[in-house]
């Protein structure tokens, strides 16, 4: 599913974002990236979810070479991903039923079709009771999961989440972290940026562990085979 071979991200100026990182995550695997705040974490989120490209080496999606994608196909590849922030994002002048459904009208997918998907997803984050809530009237958790729903609603291959618990106490954590797993079990590919150690403990899942940019632990190592 993800394969970076020897990716190096170099800002302006010089600043090294990732360090000759590789890896490799299966397709159906759930995984953790873990490191200090500005370790790399997001850049190598970014750089998977086409929003930034490798300076050199080479980054792989579902077979596809990230480096030299035409401009024209990104957003097609896109539609394959689901991105969940830490600060969710979320439309405040729209209803949840809205957020939600939002990346399905922006596909062209027709009435029917979206009140289905989209209180499909609300059920399975266990908000369809909030469906014409505003989000300003949501807890920290429930936005989230709200976020999440948003992610899900197309049904994307790969679960993409960057800190999506930082702000969250350890209970509403690990809620957030089991709906991560529960979408993992039915063959969503998943992969999370956290700094929540005993959590990512708790899980038992494959870990990365970044710090500068470079990797420390990997246990999503490149081989031959």
């Amino acid at each position: 599913m993800i394969q970076f071979h020897n990716v190096t991200k170099r800002y302006e100026g010089g600043f090294e974002a990732l360090l000759n990182v590789s890896l490799n995550l299966p397709t159906g695997e759930m995984a953790f990236l873990t490191g200090h705040s500005g370790a790399g974490k997001s850049t190598l989120l970014k750089i998977i979810s086409l929003i930034e490209k490798p300076t050199r080496g080479q980054a792989i999606l579902n077979q596809i070479n990230l480096n030299n994608l035409p401009r024209r196909r990104i957003p097609y590849l896109r539609r394959n991903i689901g991105i969940i922030f830490q600060d969710h994002q979320l439309l405040f002048d729209r209803s949840v039923y809205d957020n939600v459904a939002l990346p399905l009208m922006i596909q062209g997918f027709r009435g029917g079709e979206v009140g289905k998907r989209t209180r499909a997803a609300l059920d399975k984050v266990g908000l369809l009771h909030k469906e014409k809530s505003m989000p300003i009237t949501l807890s920290g958790g429930e936005q989230q999961r709200v976020g999440i729903a948003r992610a899900v609603v197309h049904k994307p291959m790969l679960l993409l989440a960057d800190e999506p618990t930082g702000n969250l106490d350890p209970v509403l954590s690990r809620e957030i972290m089991q709906i991560f797993v529960d979408f993992n079990q039915v063959g969503v590919t998943v992969l999370v940026a956290s700094h929540d150690l005993r959590l990512i403990e708790e899980l038992q899942k494959p870990v990365v562990t970044l710090n500068r940019g470079a990797v420390v632990h990997n246990d999503l190592e490149l081989s031959d085979g």
